[in-house]
């Protein structure tokens, strides 16, 4: 028997509240669940927009395989679920794929929301090329994997994008001096928050700045070789 459940990616604010679309507020209004990177999270974001009463079920990296099967089936059974992460779109470096993918396989309504990315936001306002760009996601922790991620995003002529965090961002600088000092960097800070800053220059100048004022908050790295 046909019904009209169906799974529905909402992308949420990267930082600013209100960069949330009417569509999406429709969807999470009307959602029977609200799956959600972490409930704790997505609590105060819910209320900031009126909506409440909603039961809301957790589905994390840990859980995700396990979880997506449960919730594409009890779509199939006429619910609508909307999944959230804690910031953009789900599936960006953030739970989602493995939902989407049970979706696919099992025959489940699927819908995504377009709204707002942190890897977009970044690209556009680094003033970098953004007709062509890789998204390497984050930064491996071990300095050899993030070398050689580096290395490829510059030898590939293309922007590269990468989240990084500000405890690893001046080991990080060091690695890219040593592959190119004069490499194209920004460093995209706290985006749409109060506080959002862009960084643009050398890996050198940048390696200056943030050894001066060590950097905080989240990140958006960007790179492209030098002409």
């Amino acid at each position: 028997m046909e019904t009209t459940g169906r799974v529905i990616l909402v992308p949420t604010p990267i930082g600013n509240l209100s960069d949330i679309t009417l569509r999406a507020l429709e969807v999470l209004k009307n959602a029977d669940r609200i799956a959600c990177e972490d409930t704790r999270h997505s609590g105060p974001l819910l209320a900031h927009h009126g909506i409440s009463g909603k039961p809301l079920v957790a589905l994390h990296e840990h859980n995700e395989a396990r979880r997506a099967p449960e919730l594409a089936a009890a779509a199939r059974a006429g619910e609508t679920i909307a999944l959230i992460s804690d910031a953009g779109m789900p599936g960006i470096s953030d739970p989602g794929y493995r939902l989407v993918q049970a979706c696919i396989e099992s025959g489940t309504p699927v819908e995504v929301l377009p709204g707002p990315s942190a890897v977009i936001t970044a690209l556009i306002g680094s003033g970098f090329p953004c007709h062509a760009f890789r998204f390497g996601g984050f930064l491996s922790v071990k300095s050899g994997k993030r070398r050689s991620a580096l290395a490829a995003a510059l030898e590939s002529g293309e922007t590269g994008i990468f989240f990084e965090s500000p405890h690893r961002l001046l080991s990080t600088l060091e690695i890219l001096v040593e592959i190119n000092p004069a490499a194209r960097v920004c460093v995209a800070r706290e985006l749409t928050k109060k506080f959002e800053t862009y960084h643009r220059g050398s890996s050198a100048e940048l390696l200056a700045h943030f050894q001066a004022h060590p950097p905080k908050g989240e990140i958006v790295l960007l790179v492209h070789a030098a002409a």
